[in-house]
């Protein structure tokens, strides 16, 4: 599967979203089942994006798509709780990463985006891109649903158009996936890794991580 140059409009204006490289090619090959954890944590092509104390001694990856149903569901139910019960009192480390699935362009922006608003920013952007997800995925335009939260997380308009015309960028956010699909056999999203240990569970609640993080931290 590919991604073909698309054009959303904004007003008078072409917004480019240069995704003209191939998508993680999930039905051609499989991905490997075994890895050295100490490789689960270098960063991908895009680094890295950490939330919480660098020494907690629970690390989540999170392998997840903007576009995932089940990924909008933990930023809304679960995230907030994780946040404050073990990120917040530096007992979790969490690390996202995206996994583009369909509709590959609009997965593929909002991830790009959500890299755009910066370190500071990121995860206050990744949240309020999954909280209305259903909004923007639902219209023929999401161009100005997206401009609008990317203009609450300090990006103009002019940065907005840069940013979804970055093919380095797009080219950064595909291949996190194929690394995650190629070496740590990601086949779908969310996919989290606790301490090394896959965990894939499409309708995570906390108290479901917390059997799982809970005996780690004691």
């Amino acid at each position: 599967m590919s991604v073909s140059r698309r054009h959303f409009t904004a007003g008078t204006a072409a917004v480019v979203l240069a995704a003209s490289l191939p998508l993680p090619a999930f039905a051609q090959g499989k991905p490997k089942k075994s890895f050295q954890v100490g490789d689960l944590y270098k960063p991908g092509p895009l680094g890295d994006h950490v939330i919480g104390k660098d020494d907690a001694p629970v690390t989540i990856v999170e392998y997840a798509s903007f576009t995932c149903g089940h990924c909008a569901n933990f930023y809304i139910n679960t995230f907030p709780k994780l946040k404050e019960k073990y990120i917040d009192t530096g007992k979790v480390k969490l690390i996202f990463r995206p996994f583009p699935t369909g509709p590959a362009e609009l997965s593929i922006a909002a991830a790009m985006l959500a890299h755009c608003a910066g370190k500071e920013r990121y995860f206050a952007m990744t949240s309020a891109l999954m909280e209305t997800q259903r909004n923007w995925m639902a219209t023929q335009d999401p161009v100005p649903l997206l401009q609008k939260l990317a203009s609450q997380a300090g990006i103009d308009e002019a940065k907005f158009k840069q940013c979804l015309s970055d093919q380095t960028l797009a080219a950064e956010v595909q291949r996190t996936g194929l690394r995650g699909f190629e070496t740590f056999g990601v086949e779908g999203t969310p996919t989290f890794f606790i301490n090394g240990t896959i965990v894939v569970d499409g309708d995570t609640t906390i108290d479901n991580l917390s059997k799982i993080i809970d005996p780690l931290i004691k």
